[in-house]
Formats: structure tokens, C-alpha cells, sequence
């Protein structure tokens, strides 16, 4: 029996990947995609994933409307240079019309799935953890109807954002901070540096692209990303995250206690290691150790 999934999204181009391989694995069932800021504004976003719900032929899955910013301090910071200023790769225009949200907020629809659940809900969190975080501290009666929560984000090293900063945690690390040290519910990261190693070269994509309309319009998507970052890889951040979440077990993990720096210096956003006094809540950081068995298990359920 599938197991169920709530997919946490700032759509952006990864995120589009990752939506449809979720939506096309049979291990796993969708039963709401949630869109909040992020790469680009709510504005975009929410059209976004409801044009990627119908060009992946599911317009009966529920699409909520996530957070317009983060919990405490307004991000200042988005991710046109890569997604594009439609946060598709200004292939937005080309995609079917987009389904609505359904009434009320994002946290109401994600509540919702974990109250109609019969078993351990999965929510896979790939952009700014807002929602995750609230959903976290407004229902605290529904923690125990989820199974984990998959994140992509942090950088156990090196940021993208800053020298130490990932993108989803430096836009909002006072909710990076909520999720990776509650003990409630079990955590896994796939931090930048396990999405960085599964880059996608340009054969990848073209299989993709051979694929079917739906992996084509992904792989048109993906070839403006090689074209604004001037590489001839891309990497499949979100995707790699749903990948675990479909098929656990698909990347390595190692329990470590993580905290999130929230000052105000160089530092903001930074994932790092929590040694501090009392137990840390552990948080599965997922490697790759075989890359070509992850891309090609993604580009696996990307085809059908």
C-alpha cells in the first residue's frame, strides 16, 4: 500500500523534478503538495506547483497555500539568477494552466492529511521550513501521525547563499531551528553537499527529455538552469530529497545532533553540529555513497 506524503514546496525548477517524481512513484501516495515563498514569491510559487500538478496529469491532488514569508525576519533573498523570474526557467508560460488551492491555509490541509491519515504521514520538506515549523507548533497533538520528515537543506560545510548558508535554511533559520531540534518527530537532511555530488549531466537530461511531454518540459526546464549557472551539470536538489522519501533508504544516514545559527552575523543560517549540554535531538544527515545508483533510480521514476 503507498505510503502517504505531503510535499513542502517552493517550485523552482528542483522542485518541479522532485514534484513529479513524487507523483509518478508508486510507493508513495500524494495527498497534498503545499507552496510557500522561497525561490520566488508566493505569487509565483503557488501558480507554479499548480501548473506541475496538471502537467503531471493529478489535478485531483490538493494544493495548499503556504507561508508568504518567514516566521520572523523578511527575506530579503531569492533565486531568480538560477529558477528564473517565473521560478521555472521561464518555462512557466509553456505549462498547462495551473489547479487552484483549495480553500483556507496550507497548515489547514497539511492538519487535515495527518488527521484523515491511517498511517505514519511523510512530509517532504524542500524549501524554508515555515510551514513545517508551524504546522509543528499549532498541532502538536498530530505529531505522532507523522512518520519523518524529509528535508532538504542545510550545508554540513559550505553554503550556496553565504560562505556558510544553504538556500531553505538561511530563508528562515529560526524554522530550520524549530524542526531540526524537536525530538517529537524523526528528522532526515540531505544537506547541499549530498545534493551537489548527484549533478545531472547532459545525457541524464536528455533521456529525460525522451522520455514523454511531461519529462521534456522538466528537461527544457533544466537546460535553462545549465544555461544561467554556466555549468555542465545540474544538481537535483529537491529531487534527490524525494527520492529518499519514495524509496527510504536510498541514501546513507548518519545521526547527528544539529542546531541552526539564528544571530545576526556572517554565521546566520548556518547548520551546525550541536555539542551543547543536554541530549540533542538526532537528525539523519543522508549521503550518496553511489551516485550513479540514486540518478539513475530518479530518472527511473521520472519515466514511469
Amino acid at each position: 500500500m503507498p505510503r502517504p506524503l505531503i510535499i513542502d514546496t517552493d517550485p523552482g525548477v528542483d522542485d518541479a523534478v522532485a514534484i513529479v517524481l513524487a507523483l509518478r512513484s508508486p510507493e508513495v501516495e500524494v495527498r497534498a503538495v503545499v507552496a510557500s515563498y522561497g525561490n520566488v514569491g508566493l505569487d509565483r510559487t503557488l501558480p507554479n506547483a499548480g501548473r506541475l500538478l496538471t502537467l503531471a496529469g493529478r489535478p485531483d491532488v490538493p494544493l495548499g497555500t503556504g507561508a508568504d514569508r518567514p516566521l520572523v525576519h523578511r527575506l530579503e533573498q531569492r533565486a531568480t539568477h538560477v529558477h528564473g523570474l517565473d521560478g521555472l526557467g521561464g518555462r512557466a508560460a509553456h505549462l498547462p494552466d495551473p489547479v487552484g488551492p483549495v480553500p483556507g491555509s496550507g497548515i489547514a490541509l497539511m492538519a487535515r492529511v495527518l488527521q484523515e491519515a491511517t498511517e505514519p504521514v511523510t512530509i517532504a520538506a524542500i524549501g524554508p521550513l515555515t510551514d513545517t515549523a508551524l504546522l509543528l507548533a499549532t498541532h502538536p497533538e498530530l505529531a505522532e501521525r507523522i512518520g519523518r520528515i524529509v528535508v532538504m537543506g542545510g550545508a554540513i560545510g559550505a553554503g550556496n547563499v553565504t560562505g556558510a548558508a544553504e538556500f531553505n535554511v538561511h530563508a528562515d533559520p529560526e524554522a530550520a531551528h524549530r524542526v531540526f531540534t524537536q525530538a517529537e518527530v524523526p528528522v532526515a537532511l540531505v544537506p547541499l553537499g549530498t545534493t551537489l555530488a548527484c549533478s545531472a549531466g547532459p545525457d541524464w537530461v536528455a533521456a529525460l527529455a525522451a522520455a514523454d511531454p511531461a519529462c521534456a518540459e522538466l528537461a527544457a526546464m533544466l537546460g535553462g538552469y545549465l544555461d544561467r549557472t554556466g555549468s555542465d551539470a545540474v544538481a537535483l536538489h529537491d529531487a534527490i530529497a524525494l527520492l529518499d522519501c519514495v524509496a527510504p533508504g536510498s541514501l546513507t544516514a548518519e545521526p547527528v545532533g544539529l542546531a541552526v545559527d539564528t544571530g545576526f552575523g556572517p554565521a546566520r543560517g548556518a547548520t551546525v553540529p550541536d555539542h551543547g549540554p543536554g541530549p540533542a535531538a538526532a537528525v539523519d544527515v543522508l549521503s550518496a555513497p553511489d551516485v550513479p545508483a540514486v540518478l539513475g533510480a530518479a530518472l527511473d521514476r521520472l519515466r514511469g
